[in-house]
Formats: C-alpha cells, structure tokens, sequence
C-alpha cells in the first residue's frame, strides 16, 4: 500500500473516533465474552499493557477482580479516554498515545522487567499497510517480559449477515478498491450520525504469517463473540 494511501486511512479513522467517541464508547459498556475468557486466565498480579484501552472498560474489569498487578492503557481518542474513570483500589495509568508510532517511543512504555501480557483487543484490524503492522508487532515484541504473552483479537464481520450490510464501497471515502489491500474493507457507522471506519478482516493464515515476521509464535487461538460465537477471532502469542 502507498504511503498516502495508509495516511489517509489512518486519519479516517481518527477522525471517526473524534465524531463518534462518545456513542460508540456507549456500545462497549461490558466486556466481550472472549476478553473475558482471556481475564479467566490471569493469575491477578500480571503486569498489563493495555493497546487501545478505549474507555477503560477492560480496567474496571480488573479493579472489580481485584488485580494487583502493574496496568498502563494507551489510546490515540481523547474523547474516548474521557469516558476512563479513576479506580479505587487500583493503580491504573492511561495516556493518550498514537499506537501508529509505538515503536517510536516504546523506550518510554517500559516496565521492570518487562509486561507480562500485552492486549490488543480490536486494534489490529484498524491498521491498514503490512509494513506498519509488523512494525508495531515488533515493538510490542521488545516490550514483552520473558515468557509474556500477546493477546489479540480482530473482528470477524463478514461472518455476520447483517454486518456484510455495512461494507460502503471506497468511493464514498475518494479512493479506489486498487487502492487498498486485499482484505481492506470500509464500514458505515449509524448511531448519532453517519461516518465511516476502516477495517482489515484478518485470516488464519494472515495472522500465522504476521506472527513469523515479527518474531512470534501462535499459541492459542479461539474465535468468540456476537450471537454466533464467531464475531472475533482471538490469538494468543508468544516471543519465539
């Protein structure tokens, strides 16, 4: 992909969260049930880094359980990391930071002896360009403790009849499908106003692919969420 190309679907999406923050943080008021199936794992004392944190929600899942351990949650929204409230009891930490950019000042994201879990729960499927990707998987390789874990998940909407429905053609953003990569979609927003966002709807094998490139290995993988259990595919990752 161009340069410019990935630019420009960088700053749609920024510009989505910026109009629509405040409705879309309204629809994640709990967790997902794969994140919770995640969070069933932990021992409570891990040290989490938490990449697109949104509104917190996966840090009041924590403090509600009783988490002792180190938690940092990073998102490029303002508007979102407005809606992040102060939790009694546990020391969470949020920061406004561009993930685009991670690898750019991962030197001032570290924890002694390195996180043990670092999350990216939808978040990689609103990185366009293959390059940019592996870029901050690497980063995130380096920012792992010894033994860490990389949890992810990525949206799986076209197994969702209703969700195919949202798929806008790229003329309505002023591009063209040659444009983009194969597995670029764009999707429509309709609660309190119209937008548009940009999503890339990752295989298997992609993921398996990203995971060799970057210096990881897939460890685990399950699909959850939605009606059918299959709005998401979840990965978890280890350094090889």
């Amino acid at each position: 992909m161009k340069a410019h190309i990935a630019e420009r679907l960088i700053a749609l999406n920024c510009q989505f969260y910026t109009d629509f923050g405040e409705p879309f943080s309204a629809t994640r008021g709990r967790l997902q049930p794969g994140v919770q199936r995640v969070l069933d794992t932990l021992e409570g004392n891990e040290a989490i880094l938490d990449l697109g944190c949104g509104n917190g929600e996966l840090a009041r899942a924590l403090a509600r359980g009783g988490h002792r351990g180190a938690y940092l949650g990073l998102d490029f929204s303002r508007s979102m990391l407005s809606a992040t409230t102060s939790l009694q009891g546990f020391a969470a930490e949020f920061r406004e930071v561009d993930l685009i950019k991670l690898s750019a000042f991962s030197d001032q994201l570290s924890e002694d002896g390195g996180w043990s879990l670092v999350a990216a729960f939808a978040v990689l499927h609103h990185i366009p360009d293959h390059s940019l990707r592996l870029d901050i998987l690497k980063a995130i390789n380096e920012l792992l403790a010894p033994g860490g874990r990389f949890v992810h998940s990525n949206w799986q909407f076209l197994n969702s009849a209703r969700l195919r429905k949202r798929v806008q053609p790229w003329e309505a953003a002023d591009l063209a499908e040659a444009d983009v990569d194969l597995g670029d979609y764009l999707l429509d927003w309709r609660s309190g106003g119209t937008g548009l966002r940009y999503v890339h709807h990752f295989s298997e094998g992609e993921l398996a692919e990203l995971a060799d490139s970057s210096g990881f290995r897939v460890v685990d993988s399950f699909y959850s969420d939605g009606r059918e259990g299959n709005l998401a595919l979840y990965q978890e990752w280890a350094s090889e």
